[in-house]
């Protein structure tokens, strides 16, 4: 009964962290919005790239060439 005992007094001690911990975070928020624009625009980019890697490489060679043959 004794391991069962401190078994639950530990239990409870940690619970009681875990809940000082979330009240004392959740005044602060989470993650700020900037981070997550940041963190979500880069993988946007990144996706984008590696799908269209050869598209954009043409339109920008073809952008590229049409404003050189008119100078």
């Amino acid at each position: 009964m004794r391991i069962v005992d401190s078994a639950l007094a530990l239990q409870r001690s940690l619970v009681c962290k875990l809940r000082m911990l979330v009240l004392r975070s959740s005044d602060r928020g989470d993650v700020p919005g900037w981070v997550l624009v940041a963190v979500m625009t880069a993988g946007l980019v990144t996706a984008i790239w590696l799908i269209a890697d050869d598209a954009l490489t043409s339109v920008f060679d073809r952008a590229m060439t049409s404003v050189s043959v008119r100078n």
